[in-house]
Formats: structure tokens, sequence, C-alpha cells
């Protein structure tokens, strides 16, 4: 254990992001060349001995924090990174691009300002590489089955290495050009640079998994016939069906889906392309939906140059502390600010969001432009339209940042698998992740396929998608071998706790 004053003599310190000015004038990560070390040995140092590690139960994963945190204190990162890694496949990732519920679960934010778990994990992940402690783990010998995962975002990555590493021959299928779905096109480069996305490819390429790209499964490359191709299929396809803004003007040129502008600048950055189509450059900016995906398009934006940039959340305002609603250990509804947020308000002195804000209408030139969106207050549970609120801003650049919801519809992988939709509109699969029709397995030719990450689940954090690739992987090593050894670290029908 550390100290278990700790946290009575040491503040809460967390790492400090780059300068607004300096990072905005570059497509690295917000926190590039900042000093991890002594602070963060220090803080991990704030961990208390709590006798219930609530931050447990905070993290899908089950991350082991209190053991790495104790490790970490004492410069031990060998240790560290081993019982890191004993529960995520990556946390270099995690480290990075979870909103880290588990901090909200520390026992210390009962009262106190929680320990700084999120900088200790991307440290141990870093120093982990660095001093060559993650090496590629190959089988020591085959099981002479082979496992086809559709999918390379983190869900199916995370399935994939497990099954490699327990001994089955696997290959991931990817439709893009690129292995790391939304890890590759979706983040941005300042919030993950994608040589840490490269790195781990490659560590996993000599474990002995193979990568295919440009693979659309479904349509150019018929699913019936991959599946005949292995033993098991793991469907890792994520949520991509976009929710839209059927609002009137939705045609006019300038109104585009978030993520169709997020994989564009992303390309730019991978270098196939010099500039972008869709570009924010000295353009009045509106990004309608205030949530993740909303701040990529904002710091997004912000590097392009915009003249302006304005992001509608039509959720209230939130206020600065939990609510009896959602008392501790629940992660809370409360204002954040990210570090896009924080690039705006440096560069306009003012947060970028309306809050209890819709969108009415969109208006045009005479080219068929979009040129200003007009927008009203709403009430906060109805979300009913106030009287007398309705307003109109400037819009050269829309983006629909609504989020997803589910996987696509009507594909030729859904039909060609026979893969049916659950009540929430996810691919429907049973306790143990097996893709299911109803009450009944999959019909003849389509058994031993699993559904892991948010095409089962419906959008979520990274943390959950790796939890949900671990745990497919468990329950496809038990299909094929009768037994598994391999960590389940949720149940399909797990939730985030709520008060």
């Amino acid at each position: 254990m550390t100290d278990p004053h700790g946290f009575l003599k040491t503040s809460r310190r967390p790492v400090p992001a780059r300068p607004v000015e300096e990072r905005l004038n570059d497509w690295n990560e917000v926190y590039a060349g900042q000093a991890l070390l002594p602070l963060v040995a220090e803080q991990a140092g704030r961990c208390m001995d709590c006798g219930i590690p609530f931050c447990h139960s905070g993290c899908p994963l089950g991350n082991l924090i209190p053991e790495w945190n104790t490790y970490a204190t004492r410069g031990n990162w060998r240790a560290a990174a081993e019982r890191l890694h004993a529960t995520n496949n990556f946390p270099e990732f995690t480290g990075r691009l979870c909103p880290a519920p588990c901090e909200d679960a520390c026992v210390l934010a009962i009262n106190a300002d929680p320990v700084t778990i999120k900088n200790v994990e991307q440290t141990i992940a870093d120093r982990s590489w660095e001093q060559g402690f993650t090496t590629p783990h190959p089988p020591e010998r085959l099981s002479g089955k082979s496992v086809g995962v559709i999918g390379s975002g983190p869900a199916g990555l995370a399935a994939a290495q497990q099954l490699t590493r327990i001994g089955h021959t696997v290959a991931v299928y990817e439709r893009a050009d690129r292995i790391g779905g939304l890890l590759r096109y979706g983040i941005p480069a300042f919030k993950l640079e994608k040589r840490y996305l490269d790195r781990r490819i490659a560590q996993m390429r000599a474990e002995g998994t193979k990568f295919r790209t440009g693979m659309d499964i479904g349509g150019a490359v018929d699913a019936i016939e991959l599946s005949r191709r292995h033993d098991a299929l793991v469907v890792a396809v994520g949520a991509m069906e976009r929710r839209e803004l059927p609002v009137p003007g939705r045609e006019l040129c300038g109104i585009h889906q978030a993520m169709e502008y997020l994989t564009l600048a992303n390309r730019v950055g991978e270098g196939d392309l010099a500039t972008t189509p869709v570009t924010a450059e000295g353009r009045h900016v509106v990004i309608v939906g205030g949530g993740d995906t909303g701040s990529d398009c904002l710091g997004t934006a912000l590097r392009q140059g915009a003249a302006s940039v304005v992001q509608l959340d039509i959720n209230p305002e939130p206020g600065d502390a939990r609510t009896d609603t959602e008392p501790w250990p629940v992660y809370p509804k409360v204002y954040r600010i990210s570090h896009a947020h924080e690039e705006a308000r440096g560069r306009a002195g003012t947060d970028p969001r309306f809050f209890s804000s819709a969108t009415l209408r969109f208006e045009g030139d005479a080219a068929g432009r979009v040129r200003a969106l007009h927008l009203t207050e709403v009430e906060p549970v109805a979300r009913a339209p106030r009287p007398d609120t309705e307003r109109v801003i400037p819009a050269e650049l829309v983006l629909i940042a609504l989020g997803f919801s589910g996987p696509e519809r009507g594909t030729g992988l859904m039909t060609q698998l026979g893969l049916t939709l659950d009540a929430r509109g996810n691919f429907a699969r049973d306790a143990g992740f097996a893709a299911t029709r109803g009450e009944r397995p999959v019909g003849a030719g389509t058994d031993g396929v699993f559904v892991a990450g948010d095409a089962g689940r419906g959008q979520s954090l990274v943390v959950w998608a790796i939890a949900e690739g671990r745990a497919a992987a468990a329950a496809t090593d038990r299909y094929l071998t009768g037994a598994t050894a391999l960590p389940a670290p949720i149940a399909p029908t797990d939730r985030p706790m709520v008060a």
C-alpha cells in the first residue's frame, strides 16, 4: 500500500496541458512533451488504503488501480505495468481517451478531490513502452482453431489480441484502408497521436494476429463465405448508424455529419490529402450536439482556423457539484470543460456552448449554401421550445454531432449472418455474447457468431469497448474449446453504475 496519510499531505495536481495558443498551432496531443514525473508518482501516493476500492466498480475493466498506484509511487514501473495490463489490453488508449469514471468512484471523491488515476494510468503505460516492458506475447502453441474478427476498433482489437494469445489463429477484417476504427479516423490526433495505435498494431502482428484492410464484409466480401473460413466470428463493427437532424434546410450545402468531417481531417494527418474538402478555415461554425464527438469537432475547427465556433447542447447547463440524485460513486452530470472547450475559451474568452438550445431550421443563400441557423431555447425536461426565445446565428459550416443509434441497419453483413436488432436497436445477443434471433440461435451457417462492443451495447466509452472485447473473447474461446482461462470482466447486460 502507499502512505495511508498521503491524501492528507498531498493535494490533487493533474498533469497540466500545453498552453492553449501553443497547441492550437499543431495537431500534437495536448500533453505532448509535458513532464509526467515526478508529479504522477507523487499523485499516485494519494491513493489511500480505503478497504473497498470503489474505483474498481467505476471501471468496467476492473482495473487494479490501488495496486498499480502503489508500484507507481515506489517507481517500480515494471510491476505497475504488469498489474495494469492484467486487466487492460490498451492502457495507453484509455489513459488518453477515457473520461475516467474511476476517478468519480474514488473514495476520496466523497468529500475531497480524487486521485489523478487517468494521469497515472497513461504514465505507467508510456513508461512500460519506453523501458521495454511491453513486448509481444505470442502463444506457446496453436489450438488449430480459426477466428475472424469483423471490425478493428477497440473492441475488435481487444478480442483479437486475447484470442491470439490463447492460441487461436485470428484475422481482423476492416472495411477502411487502415486498422483502428474510430481510434484511427474518429478520434483527432490531438487526443490520440496515431503512432501509439500503430505501435500497438505492430505488437499484435508480432504475436500472430493477421490484419486485412479494405474488406467490406457483407458487401464485396460475402459474410457467409467468411464464416465458412473460420470456426467462429466476432462482430465488432461499432455503432455507426448516425442520428440525423430532420429540420427545414437540412439539404443545404455546408451541413455535414461530424464523423465525415473528422474522418477527412484525420486523413489529412495521415497524408492521404493535402487539404480537406470540408474545412472550418475562415468560417462561422456551428456544432449541433454537446457530447464528446462535438468536442472533437470543436478542437478540430479551432485548429483549422475557424472564424467562430458555437456548440449547441439541448441539455441544461449542469451544476458544478453532485446532486442528491447522482451521489457518489456514480459518474455525475456536472459542468465539465474538455481541452477543446478550454481552447475555445482561451481564444474567444467565453464558453462556446449554448445550453438548453435546439435547432429550428437552417437558412441558405442563393447558391444553396447554409448561411444561418435559427435556434430556440428549450424546456429542461420536455425539451419543448420556449416562447419568444428564437434567435439567428451565422453558420457557414454546420456539423451534426448527435451521436449514433446502433450498428448500421440493413447491411449485407446483417442480412447474410441473420443478425437481428434488440429493443435498443443493437445487434441481438444472448448472455454469452452469441448472436441470437429472438430466443433462438442464429440459423444454419451462422453458429459461432459473437457480437462485441458498441455493435451489441450501443454507443459507449472506450473502456466498455475493451471490456466487451475481452469478455466476448472468453465466450468465443469457450465455444471453440469447451472451457476458457480468459477473463470476462462484464456481461452483455452490465451497465454503468447509476443511482
